[in-house]
């Protein structure tokens, strides 16, 4: 099976770090900066995407400075790398020894995502990736059908697992198989909403279902 993960609050514990540099960079740049719970609610979107949630009708111009002061705090602040989840190295170990696929599925940009792998000594750990500046942002599917395209895998041989309502409705509108984790971003409430198979309360228990 090709087990595809979103990043960002499913397998690194960033959101804090998501947020403070958000909001640096709103102050930078004159814009109120919005509070966490607005913040958490676009994570895993594409970075202009997220941004134009956050500042709907704002000029491309100031949305460019936006995004510039962002990347700026948040390069900055990941020499310092955020933690995974509990639980997470383990299960991706485990998922690999069963003969399972891995692949990741991002908001990121691609040189965040090789910047954070190389913190982590990840950089061959995953069997293939797709970042939001690589092709649509969540929740447009088509991320998930480039993953099963270069991995030569069947749609119902793949199962997303995403902390976002961005990253279940992606994996619904291809009709995949998804599991929501709890710990995230969104609330169980608006996981719900995309009818994933289960929403879980840490990793581990991801290997369960599979080998269920």
């Amino acid at each position: 099976m090709l087990v595809i993960f979103d990043w960002d609050g499913t397998l690194l514990d960033s959101l804090a770090k998501i947020t403070q540099c958000m909001q640096l960079a709103a102050a930078d740049v004159g814009l109120d900066p919005r509070e966490e719970q607005a913040i958490r609610g676009i994570v895993g979107l594409g970075l202009q995407e997220a941004l134009e949630e956050l500042y709907p009708g704002l000029k491309q111009a100031p949305l460019d400075e936006l995004r510039a002061r962002y990347s700026h705090h948040f390069v900055v602040k990941d020499v310092q790398p955020c933690d995974t989840f509990p639980g997470v190295q383990e299960t991706l170990d485990q998922l690999k020894a069963d003969g399972h696929q891995i692949a990741v599925a991002t908001g990121k940009s691609r040189r965040g995502l090789n910047r954070v792998l190389g913190n982590l000594g990840w950089e061959q750990h995953f069997h293939a990736s797709r970042c939001a500046d690589e092709t649509a942002s969540k929740p447009n599917p088509l991320m998930l059908e480039e993953l099963l395209t270069e991995m030569n895998c069947g749609l119902h041989e793949a199962v997303m697992v995403g902390d976002t309502e961005f990253d279940m409705e992606m994996a619904a509108r291809l009709g995949m198989r998804r599991i929501a984790v709890s710990y995230g971003a969104h609330s169980p409430e608006r996981l719900a909403r995309q009818q994933p198979e289960a929403i879980i309360d840490s990793m581990p228990t991801l290997l369960d279902l599979l080998n269920n």
